[in-house]
C-alpha cells in the first residue's frame, strides 16, 4: 500500500511538472511542428444581397460547387486525397445534406470523399472547419475541407424555424430560444446602454472600411468570381453575368445618412437596416491537413489552426456570445488579448458588436479593419468559413501573425477560434 501511495505521488508530481512545463504565450503558438493543423487554401465567392444581388437566382449547391472547384484548382490538391468535407448551413432543410454531397461530386471530388452538413446557426461555417481540424488532429482523417454556404435569397423566412411544442412553450428559458434576434438585440441595446449613435458610428465605420478595402482590391485574393444566370427584375430578361465582388457595400455611407433610416423592430428603437447584418448569399471553403502532410505533398501553408471555443449564454443575450467565447479560446491558446494582431468578429448587429468590443477592451483599429457583415453581408452558414479567408488575407497583407475569428450564435451561444498566419 505504501509503495502504491508513493507511486501515485510520483505520477501526480510528473503531471504537475508537465503542466508547468507547457510553453505558453505568443512565441509558443508561432512555433512550427509536424502535427500542426494547417490551412493550405482558403477562399470564398463574392457575397451578394439576398433577393436583389448577383446570386439571387443561384442555388446554394451551385455556389458551394463553385467554391469546391476553385479550392481544387487553386490549391492543386488531388481531390482523391480529400477524405471528408464538413459544410455549415442554416436554412436548407436537413442543412442541405443531399444537395451538398451532390455539389462535391459535381466539383470533382470522388465518391470516396465523404461529406456531412451541420447547423450551429451563425457559427456553422466555423464549426465545419473546426470539426475537420479535430478529425485530423485525432487521426480520423489526414486531409479535409471545412466549408459554409447559404442562399438567403431562396431559403430565408419564417419557415426556417419550426413550431414549438407545448413542452417547449411552457418552459420560459426554452421559449426564449425563438424570440426574434432583432427584438432581443433591441432589448439588449436598451439594457446595456448601447445608443443608436454608438451603433450608427460603428456601422458607418464598417461601411467606410469595406468601401476602402474594395476599392483598394484587398478582397480580390480571397474572392473567386463566378459566372451565373441572373434575371433582371425590371425586364424579366435572363442574362449571364460575372459576379466578382461583394455587392452589398454601399459607397459614401455616413453616420448622418444612417440616422435617416427608420428603426426596424420597434417604433422608438435603435436597430435598423443600416446597422445590422445584411441578408446575403455566398459560399466559402477551407482546405486543412497536418503540416507534415502539407510538406509531403508540396502544399503551401497559408496559416494554422490553433484552437477554438464554444460557449452557451442566455438565449435573450445571444449577442454577448463573443464576449464569453473569446477569453476561453485565448486561455486555451495560452495568450492574452494584447498578443492578438487582428480580430474578425461577426457584425450580426452593431449593438452586440459594440458591447462585446467595449467589454473585452479590444483595440477598435484591430477589429474588422476591412469592414464586416454590416457592410458586405452575413450568409448565415457561410460566415464562419468566410472569416478564415478574410483573416488570413489581411494578416498577410499587413505583415501580422495572430488572429481570432468569433461570432454570436442564435439561441444563446458564442464561438471563437485562434489562427496564425505564415
Amino acid at each position: 500500500m505504501a509503495n502504491a501511495r508513493q507511486r501515485l505521488s510520483q505520477v501526480q508530481s510528473h503531471l504537475t511538472s508537465s503542466e508547468a512545463d507547457i510553453p505558453r504565450g505568443r512565441e509558443n503558438i508561432l512555433r512550427k511542428a509536424p502535427d500542426d493543423i494547417v490551412v493550405t487554401c482558403a477562399l470564398r465567392t463574392p457575397i451578394t444581397r439576398g433577393g436583389k444581388g448577383g446570386f439571387k437566382d443561384t442555388a446554394a449547391a451551385d455556389l458551394l460547387a463553385h467554391a469546391f472547384k476553385s479550392l481544387i484548382s487553386r490549391s492543386h490538391i488531388d481531390p482523391n486525397l480529400v477524405e471528408d468535407i464538413s459544410v455549415g448551413n442554416v436554412l436548407a432543410p436537413g442543412a442541405g445534406a443531399t444537395e451538398y454531397r451532390a455539389a462535391a461530386l459535381v466539383a470533382g471530388f470522388p465518391e470516396t470523399t465523404a461529406l456531412k452538413t451541420l447547423n450551429r446557426q451563425c457559427s456553422s461555417g466555423l464549426q465545419a472547419c473546426v470539426d475537420i481540424a479535430n478529425a485530423i488532429r485525432c487521426g480520423m482523417i489526414d486531409i479535409g475541407v471545412g466549408a459554409g454556404v447559404e442562399s438567403m435569397s431562396s431559403q430565408y423566412g419564417p419557415g426556417a424555424v419550426s413550431e414549438f411544442s407545448d413542452l417547449l412553450e411552457n418552459h420560459q428559458e426554452a421559449k426564449n430560444c425563438k424570440v426574434p434576434m432583432g427584438a432581443l438585440s433591441e432589448q439588449m441595446a436598451s439594457d446595456r446602454s448601447i445608443t443608436r449613435d454608438m451603433q450608427d458610428a460603428f456601422a458607418a465605420r464598417s461601411f467606410q472600411r469595406a468601401e476602402a478595402a474594395q476599392k483598394a482590391g484587398r478582397f480580390d485574393e480571397e474572392i473567386v468570381p463566378m459566372k451565373v444566370k441572373w434575371v433582371d427584375p425590371k425586364t424579366d430578361e435572363e442574362k449571364e453575368i460575372v459576379v466578382d465582388k461583394d455587392d452589398g457595400v454601399r459607397p459614401g455611407m455616413t453616420v448622418e445618412g444612417l440616422a435617416k433610416i427608420k428603426p426596424a423592430f420597434k417604433k422608438d428603437g435603435s436597430i435598423h437596416a443600416g446597422n445590422a447584418s445584411q441578408v446575403s448569399d455566398g459560399a466559402a471553403a477551407v482546405l486543412l491537413m497536418k503540416r507534415s502532410t502539407a510538406e509531403r505533398l508540396g502544399q503551401k501553408v497559408v496559416g494554422k489552426f490553433v484552437c477554438s471555443s464554444v460557449v452557451g449564454v442566455k438565449p435573450l443575450l445571444m449577442g454577448i456570445g463573443p464576449w464569453k467565447a473569446i477569453p476561453v479560446a485565448l486561455e486555451k491558446a495560452g495568450i492574452g488579448k494584447e498578443e492578438v494582431d487582428l480580430w474578425e468578429i461577426n457584425e450580426a448587429f452593431a449593438s452586440q458588436c459594440v458591447w462585446c468590443v467595449k467589454e473585452l477592451g479590444l483595440d477598435e483599429s484591430k477589429v474588422n479593419p476591412n469592414g464586416g457583415a454590416i457592410a458586405f453581408g452575413h450568409p448565415l452558414g457561410c460566415t464562419g468559413a468566410r472569416q478564415v479567408s478574410t483573416l488570413f488575407n489581411e494578416l498577410g497583407r499587413s505583415g501580422k501573425k495572430v488572429g481570432v475569428t468569433s461570432m454570436c450564435v442564435g439561441t444563446g451561444m458564442g464561438m471563437a477560434a485562434v489562427w496564425v498566419k505564415e
